[in-house]
């Protein structure tokens, strides 16, 4: 039997989205619920611009990455003794990590993730003025509509649909190259746009800061932050990777004298 359970879009895309992949290949359970409520706890600052800034601090392990401190929260730092297939769904739930996940349920939050942050990011850019209506690709207005519950609608429907046809979860072949289209076109005219580039760049020099302070001074980590089994840099990743940007912004008011956006925002 198929369950499919469409909750409004609300304020959070990502719980809508996994509350409609409810059903067959694409029942999420208990286990698809633990990826989709602890896959992102890792992300540091300033979302993906902070991966970019706390990379060169790692570089025989091919850089940083919120999955991995994700994995690393719930494992050292907080131990919460959850399942391995939940800790390897949690490592997997970004689409360029390999291996990809194991379980059903991981690849559903692998869409589930990719729908949410897909709409959600588009309506912010539609209510910040960068876009408009008539902007977005073609072929995904065109089969969708405008952004909003009707993207995630349809994109949930096309992922059911591809597993009742191929007995795994995954979307159907011509809506998933929409929603690749869709995400090209966001990393052009939002995520990697030139009016982006300041703030983005700011939002760098400010956790590099942040961490060759805490280089320097290690005993301003907090003890519930130290892994004393770790090394220095480890250490101060752990705290800063765990600060809100509204934090970041306020300790670094407090060791440099300004907040180091310069009146700009990201």
């Amino acid at each position: 039997m198929l369950q499919v359970h469409r909750p409004p879009l609300g304020r959070n895309p990502g719980h809508a989205v996994r509350g409609g992949l409810r059903g067959h290949r694409c029942r999420t359970g208990g286990g698809g619920a633990g990826i989709g409520l602890g896959h992102d706890v890792g992300h540091s600052p300033f979302g993906h611009t902070g991966e970019e800034a706390l990379s060169p601090y790692f570089p025989t392990t091919g850089g940083w990455h919120h999955a991995a401190q994700s994995v690393r929260i719930y494992e050292v730092l907080e131990d919460l003794n959850l399942s391995w297939e939940v800790r390897d769904g949690i490592r997997a739930h970004s689409w360029k990590i390999d291996p990809p996940p194991t379980t059903q349920e991981a690849h559903c939050v692998r869409y589930a993730d990719r729908i949410a942050y897909l709409t959600h990011d588009a309506l912010d850019a539609l209510r910040a003025g960068i876009l408009t209506d008539d902007e977005f690709p073609r072929a995904m207005t065109a089969r969708f509509g405008a952004p909003g519950s009707s993207w995630i609608g349809g994109m949930i429907d096309a992922v059911i649909e591809g597993a009742l046809e191929t007995g795994e979860v995954r979307m159907r072949d011509e809506v998933l190259a929409d929603m690749t289209e869709l995400r090209d076109f966001m990393f052009e005219r939002v995520y990697l746009a030139p009016a982006q580039r300041r703030p983005q760049a700011a939002a760098i020099d400010i956790i590099r800061r942040l961490m060759d302070h805490h280089l320097v001074h290690p005993e301003d980590i907090p003890a519930s932050y130290r892994d004393n089994d770790a090394d220095r840099v480890v250490q101060a990743a752990d705290y800063i990777a765990g600060m809100t940007d509204r934090f970041a912004l306020q300790t670094h008011e407090r060791l440099f004298g300004d907040d180091g956006m310069g009146g700009l925002t990201i």
